[in-house]
């Protein structure tokens, strides 16, 4: 367990720094012409050499989360995976001078206490298989997650951000309870493909919210959708316990951690680079608006692509909330 919980922590730390170099990947790139999701986006921010270095990092943290995974309940490496949140915005305050308010080094603490409760209240990672029909019902989320992108793309400006980021996060649930149903290489098994198809649709979507919407909505979707519903397949069909007598601590301290890390959903793209213009205004120095305040809707710089990273995102929002 002890071993679990180091890996569940190390791939936090992974995807967090992972988030900030995808988010100024996106952000570099080229927007497209319309307002949905745009899939050749995709190509473009793989010429950025700072999104295949997130790649890589999101790489090797999805290897630590598949051992945290085959060895916690889902509901703690879940909580965990949230917590990169705090990593990112404790990277931006020291790497990217980004000004945290006492509020967000708050929710930083927050997020450790939630996920210390969870070290000293989750039990053993469950050895059920679950019904016949999850594997199906996950592959069936899995092109879910794909439909509701394209429903979601074309929503107004609002609730799209919300729509294709709770979108992703439902796509990385998916990958995250497929991972603990694997059961060696089976290609006629439903559950490889759930994984797959999955994991790229929340990608997509990911990338899409961050660059068209606003941060903080599209994290917070991205958060709530891949640690929530996950947890509750985890015990409700996987067997996933907690120590006797403790279910109620780790009830609290899966709320606290997934609380502290919305409080930091603001930091799903790193600030604007110092000059860089935008296409709706001047060019604006780097934090020096949008960290200003510490808060999520405070200080902006317009432009046109406001917008987890699994992923999942980092950097603060730039006042863009309500785009």
């Amino acid at each position: 367990m002890l071993l679990g919980m180091i890996c569940a922590l190390a791939s936090s730390v992974c995807f967090g720094a992972a988030s900030v170099l995808q988010a100024m990947g996106a952000r570099a790139t080229t927007p497209g012409t319309g307002g949905g999701v745009d899939i050749a986006l995709m190509w473009r921010v793989l010429r950025q050499w700072r999104y295949l270095a997130g790649l890589c990092a999101d790489g090797l943290g999805f290897v630590l989360q598949i051992v945290a995974l085959r060895t916690l309940p889902i509901y703690v490496v879940g909580a965990a995976l949230a917590a990169s949140l705090a990593v990112t915005a404790v990277i931006a305050s020291r790497v990217l001078r980004v000004r945290l308010s006492r509020v967000e080094w708050t929710a930083v603490g927050v997020v450790c206490a939630g996920l210390a409760l969870l070290a000293l209240a989750s039990g053993k990672e469950g050895h059920e298989e679950g019904p016949g029909w999850l594997p199906w019902a996950l592959l069936a989320s899995a092109f879910g997650v794909l439909l509701l992108g394209v429903v979601g793309g074309r929503l107004p400006a609002k609730p799209r951000a919300l729509v294709l980021g709770l979108g992703a996060g439902f796509g990385f649930g998916v990958v995250e309870v497929a991972v603990r149903l694997i059961d060696g290489i089976d290609l006629a098994d439903p559950v490889w493909y759930a994984l797959l198809v999955g994991g790229g649709a929340a990608f997509v979507l990911l990338t899409s919210a961050l660059q068209r919407g606003s941060v903080t909505t599209a994290t917070a979707g991205a958060v709530l959708g891949e640690t929530v519903g996950p947890a509750i397949i985890g015990v409700v069909w996987l067997g996933d316990t907690t120590r006797e007598g403790l279910g109620w601590l780790a009830v609290t301290g899966f709320a606290i951690a997934v609380a502290g890390s919305l409080t930091l959903a603001r930091f799903g793209e790193p600030p604007e680079t110092e000059g860089r213009p935008t296409e709706t205004g001047p060019a604006t120095t780097a934090g020096a608006e949008g960290a200003g305040a510490g808060g999520a809707g405070t200080g902006s710089a317009p432009g046109p692509a406001s917008g987890p990273g699994h992923d999942h995102g980092t950097g603060p929002d730039r006042g863009q909330d309500g785009s």
